[in-house]
């Protein structure tokens, strides 16, 4: 399966109704999403990742990208979520989180089996270095305080 790209969206010409539902987000994602943008984190985690998808789909649609999976886990992690079918409704449920994943109203959410399938593809040491990067990203900010820091 290829890994698919976590692309800047562009708004339609036309609007319908149901695009007139919006949200101006939650603060707190708005700003991590910023800080995210900020260190480039996107680009790194798909170059990270590409190893473990193939170079070109011949089938199908492509995968989720890794930027949008981690966000999820993200999402997960804040709200205290603990599966992937309570993050995968969550998401789908809040204007505000699909603002933060960057998916707009007229696409659906990743559904909890795709979260479950990207989780067997990507090896622990993946997801303790995108656990480094964020905490890198809120240390450097000024973020976070203490010296220890422990991943169960």
């Amino acid at each position: 399966m290829a890994m698919g790209k976590r692309k800047p969206r562009q708004e339609s010409l036309f609007i319908t109704t149901d695009q007139l539902i919006s949200s101006a987000g939650h603060p707190f994602y708005q700003r991590l999403n910023a800080l995210l943008a900020e260190n480039g984190f996107d680009d790194w985690i798909e170059r990270r990742c590409a190893e473990y998808y193939e170079r070109e789909e011949p089938r199908g649609r492509p995968s989720l990208p890794p930027g949008v999976y981690f966000r999820m886990l993200l999402i997960g992690y804040f709200e205290g979520l603990d599966s992937p079918r309570g993050i995968a409704w969550r998401c789908s449920d809040s204007l505000s989180l699909r603002a933060f994943l960057g998916i707009p109203l007229d696409r659906a959410t990743p559904d909890h089996s795709t979260l479950t399938n990207t989780r067997k593809r990507l090896p622990e040491a993946v997801f303790d270095e995108v656990f480094r990067f964020v905490l890198g990203i809120a240390e450097a900010k000024n973020l976070i305080t203490g010296t220890t820091v422990g991943v169960d």
